[in-house]
């Protein structure tokens, strides 16, 4: 049997205001940055050839993604959008077992960023309401990376704030996921019984 250890002498298994308050402060802030500068580049970018910030290293150029990264799947925009929901449920529901402040965090990461590019799915052309198509909104992208000159591949995917949250807390998830962290701030060892 693997036994649990709380997190910093915590106890295990009772969610905590605090915490899922940390969450839902870090999503409100990356789901807001996501909007603003979503609008922001659409008023002053939409049209315009892209913006040099850092000559072959960083510009913004606003393209409108139906599909994944890459554009992978740019026809399958409404399975996108039933996804980035599911996501968005699951990790609500998951909040409930909060114990670890690394958790939320990647969980603020993860639900600030789906609910961003949710956001899109269901607002941006050709959605949006009022608009006979429905779930099919186009995601806005910007960021786009050295430009042309991505090793190995021909070019880096053009991204937003949304999907930057999504990877850093994908990458937090697998780490603590690694160390054996649990939601509930208990941590996994790697001893085991016999009777396992």
């Amino acid at each position: 049997m693997r036994g649990l250890q709380a997190e910093g002498g915590a106890p295990v298994g009772r969610p905590r205001g605090r915490l899922f308050a940390v969450l839902i402060v870090l999503a409100a802030v990356v789901y807001a940055a996501d909007l603003i500068t979503k609008t922001v580049v659409l008023r002053t970018l939409e049209g315009e050839p892209p913006l040099v910030v850092i000559q072959d290293v960083l510009q913004f150029r606003v393209i409108f993604n139906s599909g994944a990264a890459f554009s992978i799947g740019t026809g399958m925009t409404f399975v996108f959008t039933l996804i980035a929901a599911a996501v968005v449920v699951a990790i609500v529901r998951t909040a409930r077992k909060l114990g670890s402040r690394a958790w939320a965090i990647t969980l603020g990461l993860l639900l600030g960023g789906a609910l961003g590019n949710l956001t899109d799915r269901l607002l941006r052309y050709p959605s949006g309401i009022g608009r006979p198509t429905q779930l099919q909104g186009h995601v806005v992208d910007f960021i786009e990376v050295l430009p042309g000159h991505f090793p190995i591949i021909d070019y880096f995917p053009v991204f937003n704030i949304a999907d930057s949250a999504i990877v850093c807390g994908g990458i937090l998830a697998v780490i603590l996921a690694w160390r054996n962290v649990q939601i509930d701030g208990s941590r996994e060892t790697r001893e085991e019984t016999k009777d396992d």
